[in-house]
């Protein structure tokens, strides 16, 4: 984690991390389409995302659904209602998932003890208003092609950043109606995008599966620049190249570690590893 020279202290940062665990209440493993929190409802703890994919979502008069942001494993899901008490979207699971539950006393008791963490929740909200900066580009300036190509872009990378992708191969079990909603299609048109891609050898989109032919096309045909998300790339680690993948889906991708709750990657660094998970 990059140390402020005024309040960071290295040594107190698995201290939050023991702490935060010990207060987490991890609730059992949800079903897809589960509602966990209705639009304006008053909320005294925040949701951190364990397992699974998870949206936040505005209804329309005809109960018609638009989705407005996606969470991937590590992402406090409703962080905004900490300070507001309320959050402005409702919020449900996309797929099985397990999420934690934070009380919102636990995070006054930790940020009044250990004024840095501030600056991580902080950044935390500053990385989602950028991720709805670029959704707002997507829709209003690209085409189809282009607004499915930077949602897979996106999703690459933040599965990546969490072990969840190997930058070319990915687990994402969103429907067409899903990836309709989220950029702004029909789920026909959806269809023939997929069939685009895959036509053009772009990547291919499958039941459950991505597979990213030509990263760099790929992000050239979605006008994607993963700036936005402030995801340090790993030491060593090639730019976007063209790789055909053949190989098939594991049953699962790698087993999800919450770093930290994400702070260290928000920083700008990966950890090796964190106190949250145990490799079992």
């Amino acid at each position: 984690m990059r140390a402020d020279p005024v309040h960071d202290d290295p040594s107190d940062q698995p201290d939050e991390v023991e702490y935060l665990t010990s207060e987490l209440n991890i609730r059992e493993t949800l079903r897809p389409r589960t509602i966990l929190a209705s639009a304006g409802e008053v909320r005294s703890c925040c949701m951190l995302l364990v397992e699974g994919l998870t949206c936040s979502y505005i209804d329309d008069r005809k109960g018609l659904r638009q989705l407005v942001a996606i969470n991937v494993p590590g992402d406090f899901i409703d962080l905004a209602a900490y300070p507001l008490k309320t959050f402005p979207h409702s919020i449900a699971t996309l797929t099985s998932a397990k999420v934690a539950q934070v009380p919102h006393a636990v995070l006054d008791e930790l940020t009044a003890q250990r004024p840095q963490l501030v600056r991580k929740l902080w950044m935390a909200t500053l990385k989602d208003a950028a991720i709805h900066r670029a959704w707002l580009f997507r829709l209003g300036r690209l085409d189809a092609i282009g607004r499915v190509a930077h949602f897979i872009c996106e999703m690459n990378e933040r599965l990546q950043a969490v072990g969840l992708s190997d930058g070319y191969l990915f687990s994402m079990a969103l429907s067409r109606q899903d990836i309709a909603e989220i950029c702004g299609l029909s789920p026909v048109h959806v269809s023939r995008v997929a069939q685009a891609l895959r036509r053009e050898r772009l990547c291919s989109l499958r039941s459950s599966a991505v597979s990213i032919y030509d990263l760099a096309a790929l992000q050239r045909r979605g006008q994607f620049n993963p700036a936005y998300l402030n995801l340090l790339p790993e030491v060593g680690k090639e730019g976007p190249r063209s790789r055909i993948i053949e190989r098939p889906l594991g049953r699962s991708c790698a087993k999800f570690r919450i770093t930290q709750v994400k702070f260290d990657r928000l920083e700008g660094t990966r950890p090796l590893s964190s106190p949250f998970c145990n490799d079992r």
